[in-house]
């Protein structure tokens, strides 16, 4: 650096030292001052332009998840730094690092009421770990050192805040004076191991379990030969979080899949029937679907200490990383030779993918919007990255892919946000240009903020290695996965004011920006739907029209849910033919009119 560099080109080469190779933002006045930076220096750091700001924060948070990397993000003041804050907080619920740099009115106006000033830090003070606003040149070196230290050894958001007149002076060197600090580049991840006596604890728990299931999130996705390795030893099941998805494959006849209100069956008959729970990175928050309070001895392995034993009262917390903490156990377990428990869930995860297809390839009105994921899972490249929107696309993805090879998967978690799915394949993209991306959206998702996004997609394909880029989306004309929420958990009919939305064709406007669009209607053409999709030279938008009146519900029907269920048909659902007639019986049969039957 040279004095006449300006703080603008002091933040992108403190970046760039830092390992910052890519932005994803959107341009404003407030934030020029870097923008012009970024340009003098174009071989340094890519700037990804995205449609809203919200889906440049989402793509920093799918960045980091998709690459271990630290995600940024950077908007101008005023309105683009509020737009960030959706897919911020996305990054925080599910503990990504991720810097955002924003925007701000100059510091000559700040406190009168100036257009687009606002008090930012106190915004971003409850989503950020780290935020400050920066008021001298020699004050930012620290700013830039201290937030993306902070976010990578935290797990966690920083915001730093550049008022618009700070951005173009020329930059200093912090004084070596008292009033002033001078701060360096560098972060590495310690492995946080647990003492000795701890680990015997935990495996003297575990060796004297004869039912041991496991739970594994997003902390386990680097330790998927450890966990295999320790399930093996104790001939335990593994259930999965959302977030833990990739971290064990769904060949091994063990794996009993996903876990929750989006869960199997097989997941929560482990879970009532274990007598020791090993949970591992994970923060799974429905109690209901995890075993009674001291039907099981408890062991958990989180690297967030302040995670531990909050689901689950654990006999044993071990803070540690996953696949080293789990490696350590490993040489303390001993080897089951019982393999009741084992052969008893194997059965149960058989029966289910039986019924899994059963259900996929039920008859629907027009489409089964399960048989749209049943038939995608196959044809899925080993080295695919699947992204998903919350709704009720979600359930097929959590229950109906199949996880194999060195796939990765992901979606907003801890926020379950509606919006995510494609910014978050957008990233995995650039992320990894030469692997085929895949996100399942909701109409609704796509109505929100997902259309725009496809622009962005038309603005970089070109520059991505492979093309293979697909958005499936699966337009049934209602906010579905509420819809349900509101007949199964209310016992209120379909509120047809707040569900129903706007029929749009999808596949059209993908043609119109310039990429393929394909449409089915007919379930016979669903699989060459999809063949033709993976074979296209340019990203694709495949919209399906799916049934809204396929239940995505929990495997588990609770007493009180089926109750609700009759009390809606009681009340008279604007769709209660289509209800009692379709997809509904599978789940519903026992309370619906002469046991779900015409």
């Amino acid at each position: 650096m040279i004095m006449s560099d300006t703080v603008g080109d002091f933040l992108v080469h403190r970046l760039y030292e830092w390992g910052v190779r890519r932005i994803f933002g959107y341009p404003g006045d407030g934030i020029n001052g870097v923008l012009g930076a970024l340009q003098r220096a174009p071989e340094k750091i890519e700037f990804v332009q995205v449609r809203h700001e919200e889906m440049a924060a989402f793509m920093a948070s799918a960045h980091a998840k998709f690459t271990g990397e630290l995600g940024v993000c950077l908007s101008t003041g005023g309105p683009g730094a509020s737009h960030l804050i959706t897919g911020l907080y996305d990054a925080k619920c599910d503990h990504m690092p991720v810097l955002a740099i924003a925007g701000q009115a100059p510091r000559t106006a700040r406190g009168a009421h100036y257009q687009q000033e606002l008090n930012l830090d106190r915004m971003f003070s409850d989503v950020a770990a780290f935020v400050q606003e920066a008021e001298t040149p020699a004050q930012v070196r620290m700013l830039i050192d201290r937030a993306i230290r902070i976010s990578k050894a935290q797990n966690a958001v920083s915001v730093i805040v550049l008022p618009a007149d700070l951005q173009d002076l020329d930059y200093e060197e912090p004084p070596r004076k008292h009033g002033a600090v001078q701060t360096g580049v560098g972060y590495s991840r310690p492995v946080v191991v647990p003492c000795y006596d701890d680990i015997r604890r935990a495996a003297d728990v575990l060796n004297a379990g004869e039912r041991v299931a496991m739970l594994i999130g997003a902390g386990a996705l680097g330790a998927k030969e450890e966990v295999i390795a320790v399930a093996e030893k104790l001939k335990a099941g593994v259930a999965k979080a959302l977030l833990g998805k990739a971290a064990a494959p769904d060949e091994l006849p063990w794996v009993t899949g996903s876990i929750g209100l989006l869960g199997t069956r097989p997941s929560y008959d482990m879970m009532m029937e274990c007598d020791t729970l090993l949970m591992i990175g994970s923060g799974f928050p429905y109690s209901e679907f995890l075993p009674q309070d001291g039907q099981a001895r408890g062991v958990q392995i989180d690297v967030d200490a302040s995670m531990l034993s909050m689901r689950y009262p654990m006999e044993v917390n071990l803070h540690g990383d996953a696949a080293v903490t789990l490696r350590e156990l490993l040489r303390m377990i001993d080897e089951k030779t019982d393999t009741r428990w084992r052969n008893r869930i194997e059965s149960k995860v058989s029966d289910w993918w039986e019924l899994l297809k059963d259900r996929a390839l039920a008859p629907a009105n027009p489409i089964n919007p399960q048989k749209v994921v049943w038939a995608l899972s196959p044809r899925l490249p080993e080295d695919a990255i699947i992204t998903c929107d919350s709704g009720s696309c979600a359930n097929w993805y959590a229950r109906d892919i199949r996880i194999r090879g060195e796939m990765m998967c992901s979606l907003s978690g801890g926020l379950a946000s509606m919006g995510a799915a494609a910014p978050y394949a957008i990233a995995a993209k650039f992320a990894h240009p030469g692997r085929p991306v895949i996100a399942l959206v909701g109409d609704g998702a796509m109505q929100m903020n997902n259309m725009a996004e496809l622009i962005t997609v038309s603005k970089y394909w070109r520059d991505w290695e492979s093309p293979h880029w697909i958005c499936c989306v699966f337009n049934n004309e209602d906010l579905n996965q509420v819809t349900w929420e509101q007949r199964v958990m209310q016992g209120n009919p379909k509120f047809e004011a707040t569900q129903n939305i706007p029929d749009v064709p999808y596949h059209r406007f993908a043609e119109l920006i310039g990429l393929k669009g394909i449409f089915v209607d007919d379930p016979s053409r669903l699989e060459s739907a999809w063949d033709e999709a993976f074979a296209s030279e340019r990203p694709v938008v495949l919209e399906v029209k799916t049934d809204p009146e396929v239940p995505p519900l929990p495997a588990h029907i609770s007493f009180e849910q089926a109750r609700n269920f009759a009390a809606t048909l009681l009340k008279g659902d604007p769709e209660e033919a289509a209800l009692i007639a379709g997809a509904a019986r599978q789940v519903f049969a026992p309370v619906l009119p002469a046991g779900g039957k015409e």
